[in-house]
């Protein structure tokens, strides 16, 4: 699995499920611009809700949790939000000071869902700690995740990081092997995803207009 050639995420000009910026004209376009509605800090909160809108469509198929043999778990979910969040604003942080700047917005949107997430887990007492831990554990990940993709890592550094923060219930370095076959195709997964985004142009994933790719579940039959 996810052994295919990597390509472009980017939604094509057609697609039905591109989201564009709303061109008004004449006297709503005037009233809009007066209310700030064209500001570059409007623009790119709408362009980071979409962005977050691709995450989360990923990260809710149930077909990612059947193809990683995942049960669908708060833990679970919030790891593939993670993993999928970190994806983005890699990509977005190689575009320089505006990409970092648009990832900042996307990251702000996703602690809000994560919030509401977190709430509807039946936590309402010692919220805000349970933020700051879930805060805490998203930056490790992200720099985990940095450095297995670094030149330098080892091998299986990436297979270690994504079992050990994905499918490791204790957070235990050693490895399942039950679940190695699964490990490894998150790991294909991962990489593909990494190059796929990389080959996306700039306008594309500034504006959201991109897909995570596809997720089939290979038993099904046809």
């Amino acid at each position: 699995m996810f052994r295919s050639k990597p390509v472009s995420l980017a939604l094509p000009p057609g697609s039905p499920q591109r989201i564009n910026e709303p061109n008004f004209k004449g006297i709503r376009f005037f009233i809009l611009r007066l209310m700030l509605f064209y500001s570059k800090q409007s623009t790119s909160i709408r362009a980071a809700n979409v962005i977050y809108h691709r995450v989360v469509s990923q990260v809710e198929n149930p077909l990612l949790y059947d193809v990683f043999r995942l049960e669908k778990t708060f833990r679970t979910t919030f790891s593939m939000l993670v993993m999928h969040m970190w994806l983005c604003l890699r990509c977005l942080k190689v575009e320089g000071k505006e990409g970092v700047e648009l990832g900042q917005y996307v990251y702000e949107i996703f602690n809000h869902d994560l919030e509401i997430r977190v709430s509807k887990a039946g936590v309402n007492l010692l919220l805000s700690k349970w933020m700051r831990e879930l805060e805490k554990i998203f930056y490790g990940n992200i720099v985990a995740y940095d450095t297995a993709m670094l030149p330098e890592a080892k091998q299986d550094e990436l297979h270690n990081t994504i079992w050990k923060n994905v499918f490791s219930n204790d957070g235990s370095p050693a490895f399942d092997a039950a679940a190695l076959p699964a490990v490894l195709a998150f790991s294909r997964y991962v990489r593909r995803e990494c190059t796929c985004l990389s080959l996306t142009d700039k306008e594309s994933m500034f504006s959201g207009n991109f897909k995570f790719t596809t997720i089939y579940n290979p038993n099904t039959p046809g």
